[in-house]
């Protein structure tokens, strides 16, 4: 056998933590946590996780804004031969690491195995937090404009706006970004009922969980973060004791 055909190929994990608590963290993303020789991640989230590591692993942590730094280093031990976990609060697909990993594994041509292992998105926790307000037809749409142009951003909050998707609006703002979120209410405003119900969720399932149910009309007025999830309902949406529901069609299909 030849030399290349004896090496040790590495392999990468890009693991899923969920929303932040133990308990809703799935079985497979913590056998790899335990399993790898490497861990790599965002400083706050290997925080979150730091009981589910062998001893015997090393940890890499970076901060923010270093993505694509995290996603190149964890590549890069992976085709070293190392057992590798990336690690990505929610689910890794979305709005996450796992598709810079392969863009990044595509342009350098990488021969390895790379795994995508799911967690609780922000938003199945927020809706499951709220009550059921993703039953029927949904639509994810960042507000952050650091890589979207915010031109491109508008058109899609006006089409799922006027399509009546309940909308759930990811990054709605920071200490730099402020204006996107009164946008984003202005066009929602263009197409749906002023009392429609909004609700949102901070730190979901973690410590500092804050969760308030308000209207379109009102919705300036709640504190709103980087850590915020916002859920605008659709026409269809309604409140019932303290819980948001969007029907999915049931009464009018089959009678309640």
């Amino acid at each position: 056998m030849t030399t290349a055909q004896n090496r040790i190929k590495g392999s990468l994990a890009v693991v899923g933590l969920g929303p932040g608590a133990a308990d809703l963290m799935a079985p497979r993303a913590r056998a790899a946590l335990e399993a790898a020789e490497v861990v790599v991640g965002y400083r706050t989230y290997l925080d979150l996780v730091r009981d589910c590591l062998n001893p015997a692993s090393e940890v890499l942590a970076s901060s923010m804004m270093q993505e694509i730094d995290r996603c190149r280093t964890a590549l890069a031990l992976a085709g070293q031969g190392k057992k590798v976990a990336l690690v990505c609060g929610g689910d890794p697909g979305i709005y996450a690491m796992a598709g810079l990993v392969f863009e990044l594994a595509q342009a350098a041509d990488a021969d390895l195995p790379i795994d995508v292992i799911p967690g609780i998105a922000a938003l199945n926790a927020c809706a499951a937090i709220l009550g059921a307000p993703l039953m029927h037809d949904f639509a994810a749409i960042s507000l952050s404009d650091l890589m979207t142009p915010w031109e491109l951003i508008e058109r899609r909050l006006e089409a799922v706006a006027a399509a009546d998707f309940v909308v759930v609006l990811y990054n709605p703002k920071s200490k730099k970004r402020t204006d996107q979120i009164v946008r984003a209410r202005e066009i929602m405003l263009a197409h749906r009922s002023p009392t429609t119900p909004v609700g949102i969720v901070s730190g979901a399932a973690r410590e500092h969980e804050t969760v308030r149910l308000t209207t379109l009309d009102r919705m300036l007025g709640e504190e709103i973060g980087m850590q915020t999830t916002v859920i605008v309902g659709n026409s269809q949406t309604f409140v019932w004791r303290d819980r948001m529901v969007t029907p999915r069609g049931y009464g009018r299909k089959y009678g309640l």
